[in-house]
């Protein structure tokens, strides 16, 4: 009975432990990125390539994912400042097709739209930026959630980077979309501890303004 008790006690602690941790660590990556992101386009520097980060087209209700909008009205209010010249949208399986459709909806040349299908996490988008689309400089958008670690990422894999925040929701689709960025802050630490290579896929490299999108 003492052994059990004592397992239960050593399990709560460790997770207790890890929710401590998580939340530490989401807090410090916002703190990061205080004086690297930003809400008005006026403010981000001249960069040629901004990195725009994917999500699901539908949101869990079955209409538009607001999150998604969002992303693509602010890389579109970039473009429309004269901030950037090129995207990579990246994200998998249907979520670049769909944000560069987005993005050409909204006024954006399609030549200047580069899709990436194999940005599964947020580890891989910024990585494949650097090592598959060479980029040393990118403005990122999303929302600042995510731009908090996205930036932390960037900066670690020696990428010079801004973000560029994306207007957040004003009611959350679930508990679990408002709490998964906890532990997804946690493991932007273990990536860069664990130094993650990119996926095994990642193919030849692109070079943005001279390779057709």
């Amino acid at each position: 009975m003492r052994l059990i008790l004592f397992a239960l006690f050593a399990a709560g602690a460790l997770a207790l432990a890890v929710v401590l941790l998580a939340w530490l660590a989401e807090r410090r990556l916002d703190r990061l990125a205080d004086a690297i992101s930003f809400t008005d386009p006026a403010r981000v520097p001249h960069v040629d390539v901004a990195l725009v980060l994917g999500t699901a087209p539908i949101g869990p209700e079955g209409g538009p994912n607001v999150y998604f909008v969002n992303r693509l009205d602010a890389a579109a209010a970039l473009w429309k400042a004269g901030k950037v010249k090129y995207f990579i949208v990246s994200g998998s399986t249907d979520e670049p097709a769909a944000m560069r459709a987005g993005l050409i909806e909204r006024g954006v040349p399609p030549a200047v739209i580069y899709r990436d299908p194999e940005g599964f996490r947020t580890w891989d988008s910024v990585l494949r930026a650097r090592d598959v689309y060479g980029q040393k400089r990118l403005v990122i958008v999303s929302q600042r959630f995510h731009l908090s670690r996205a930036l932390f990422l960037a900066r670690h894999l020696g990428i010079d980077a801004w973000g560029f925040e994306a207007r957040d929701v004003s009611t959350p689709y679930s508990v679990f979309t408002e709490l998964r960025r906890f532990p997804s802050a946690l493991r932007a630490y273990i990536d860069v501890w664990r130094d993650v290579p990119p996926p095994a896929s990642a193919g030849a490299t692109v070079k943005i303004g001279v390779d057709r999108p």
